[in-house]
């Protein structure tokens, strides 16, 4: 056999093996992307034309007025005003004071260190229940009040012990060197610690933001009676709950009948969808290269 024959072979198995890999890719994409497609083009599909059925990636009848429909509701504004507040402070303090924490339990020189991690441990298998929860809140003063939705979770044990276990992985000679040239523990972890940790400080980020952005029970525990401190999940619950209910009561001066001779429960409940999900779509690009591209690259190997 000639080596040009050989390359030949070669080359034809790396154009099967090229193929196979793009369809399997292809089949991944399509399975991936299909249900959210299937959502939006139902959320865009006329209600009526809806209850048909057999609607895929494409609506059959085009139409806005499903959303039209949930904008129409008073409070929405109000709601996603603070689930954004909500989101963005939740989120920064959350990874400020996890992170503080977490490069606190990663000295070796911290006298409290197996104490206070015994007891985080401890804080992720054992709860006091909702009804203490709810006396603690309501005795801290935190009851209508917006600091509910930031400060009671603001420290998760989950989140430090990730965060530990990435800073336990950084060359501790970084830290000695700082020590050296005169830094404090505080100047350390800010200007050392904390850069060196962005892969995991975006991924607790993310994880941060969706469980601020998608909660709403809170809201219905703590500020149900004040409609200034409304969030945006709790309002499409309201509306996706009467729409499915069948009663006849109004949700802030919208008819639910009219709102029903107009849109489908399904074609509400996949707007809604859309309405929550698209603003974690759109922040997730821009944390994605966080998780694969690492940080310490080139530091100083202990």
């Amino acid at each position: 056999m000639t080596g040009q024959t050989r390359r030949r072979r070669a080359a034809r198995s790396d154009k099967i093996f090229d193929g196979l890999n793009l369809l399997i890719m292809l089949f991944v994409i399509t399975v991936t992307l299909y249900p959210f497609l299937n959502v939006l083009a139902i959320s865009l599909n006329d209600s009526n034309d809806t209850v048909k059925g057999g609607i895929h990636i494409w609506p059959r009848a085009f139409t806005l007025e499903n959303y039209d429909t949930i904008f129409a509701f008073q409070g929405l504004i109000t709601g996603f005003r603070n689930s954004v507040l909500r989101t963005v402070i939740g989120t920064i303090l959350g990874l400020l004071s996890g992170s503080m924490l977490a490069y606190t339990l990663s000295r070796k020189d911290f006298i409290a260190r197996r104490f206070v991690s015994i007891f985080l441990a401890l804080t992720m298998y054992f709860s006091a229940g909702l009804i203490p929860f709810f006396i603690l809140i309501r005795n801290l003063g935190m009851m209508n009040s917006f600091w509910v939705y930031v400060l009671p979770g603001l420290v998760s044990a989950f989140n430090v012990f990730v965060i530990r276990s990435f800073v336990d992985g950084l060359p501790y000679s970084l830290q000695e060197s700082a020590k050296l040239d005169g830094a404090n523990d505080f100047r350390i972890y800010w200007s050392i610690v904390l850069p060196l940790c962005k892969p995991v400080l975006a991924t607790i980020a993310l994880f941060l933001a969706v469980g601020q952005w998608n909660t709403w029970f809170d809201t219905y525990l703590f500020n149900s009676n004040n409609a200034n401190l409304t969030t945006l999940q709790f309002e499409l619950m309201k509306i996706l709950q009467s729409t499915t209910s069948g009663n006849e009561a109004q949700i802030r001066g919208q008819n639910l009948l009219e709102m029903q001779s107009k849109v489908s429960p399904e074609s509400i409940k996949m707007a809604i969808t859309m309405i929550v999900t698209v603003p974690i779509l759109l922040v997730y690009p821009f944390l994605q290269r966080y998780f694969i591209k690492g940080m310490t690259l080139g530091a100083v190997k202990s």
